[in-house]
């Protein structure tokens, strides 16, 4: 018994560990997405376009940081654009955050080699009423 337990038991730790790395790449992923519909949702309430590049950026970096994402590099870009709905045309704002995570600071255990590079793309319609 004592032997199958010592060969079964290191598979069964290897096992959960893959399913927390997963997890943790999973949950950063979503920190991702959120970072870029936060970032998109600011862009929306703005009223120009002049320092959007800056906003935008400062914006989803405030979310991957209160959510303990730290990227080792990251790309933030917004890019202007249209929707129709029932004839009525409304301007949007889209933002994508490209965000490259270290593995170790996602696997727990020994430092694990390699990144993953984690993509949040988001859509928003620009307030009409963004105040005066």
């Amino acid at each position: 018994m004592a032997i199958e337990a010592a060969v079964v038991a290191p598979g069964v730790v290897a096992l959960i560990l893959v399913a927390v790395a997963a997890g943790r790449v999973q949950t950063a992923a979503g920190t991702v997405e959120a970072a870029a519909r936060s970032a998109a949702r600011t862009a929306s309430l703005v009223r120009s376009a002049a320092g959007m590049d800056e906003l935008v950026e400062r914006t989803a970096r405030a979310t991957l940081q209160q959510q303990g994402v730290d990227c080792r590099t990251s790309k933030v870009t917004w890019k202007p654009g249209q929707l129709e709905s029932r004839g009525v045309v409304m301007a949007t704002v889209e933002v994508t955050v490209v965000c490259e995570v270290g593995l170790s600071d996602l696997v727990p255990g020994p430092g694990m080699p390699g990144t993953k590079t984690l993509t949040g793309s988001f859509t928003s319609v620009v307030d009409r009423y963004r105040g005066g």
